[in-house]
């Protein structure tokens, strides 16, 4: 079977690594594809604490140091210089250490209340089925999760800052105050494979339980076909 036709209960294509793709630099690189189910990660602006970040900055820069990777820069000039093996490995266990972190809520967790998680529910189905197709999404007290695809290869970043901008505006007002609301940029990755679209539903799906909310703290959609 061609793993980039999709199957009736998917949300939409798999990353197809001979097909066009869009690698836009802001802070970080984000990698789209038209079509392709991605995978985004926005988290609260304190969600964060500096030191944290800090840590792990040491540790990445430590990690390519004991793989002989780099001795003189920065490690998020080495890594797309990497082989693939290798670059992957290095993703699967920070973004681990970043996921396993969100889900202990540090912060305000603002997001805990229902009036709030709402608010970032609805901005993200306002334009489902026109500029986007959204599949799966969890409102977390501290981050959100979701899939999503995207019709061309452009728009993945224009939409998260729009998503971004206005909920924090909104989220600000209902709040009645000011201020930076979300971390500047989010986390995305290109869903790959049949396995990791259903690994990452299930994520979705069990994280609010996984990290001990209850019903009520959180706010889980399903995609149904």
């Amino acid at each position: 079977m061609d793993n980039n036709i999709p199957e009736p209960n998917r949300l939409g294509e798999l990353f197809d690594p001979k097909a066009e793709l869009l690698i836009s630099e802001h802070f970080r690189p984000h990698w789209s594809q038209a079509g392709a189910v991605v995978f985004i990660t926005f988290r609260t602006a304190d969600s964060m604490p500096r030191e944290v970040l800090d840590r792990w900055e040491r540790e990445k820069q430590d990690w390519m140091r004991r793989h002989d990777c780099s001795m003189d820069r920065h490690w998020s000039e080495v890594l797309p210089t990497l082989e693939p093996k290798l670059r992957d490995q290095f993703k699967k266990e920070f973004n681990r250490c970043r996921e396993d972190f969100l889900d202990t809520c540090h912060g305000e967790c603002i997001l805990r209340k229902p009036e709030i998680a709402s608010i970032v529910a609805e901005t993200l189905l306002h334009f489902d089925g026109e500029r986007y197709r959204m599949g799966d999404f969890i409102v977390m007290p501290n981050h959100v999760h979701l899939l999503a695809a995207f019709a061309s290869e452009d728009v993945l970043v224009a939409q998260c800052d729009s998503w971004m901008h206005y909920t924090a505006r909104q989220i600000n007002l209902a709040m009645g105050r000011k201020g930076k609301f979300w971390q500047q940029e989010p986390f995305d990755h290109l869903v790959r494979s049949p396995e990791q679209y259903t690994y990452l539903r299930k994520y979705i799906r069990n994280n609010g339980v996984k990290s001990g909310l209850t019903e009520g703290q959180y706010f889980y959609r399903e995609y149904v076909a």
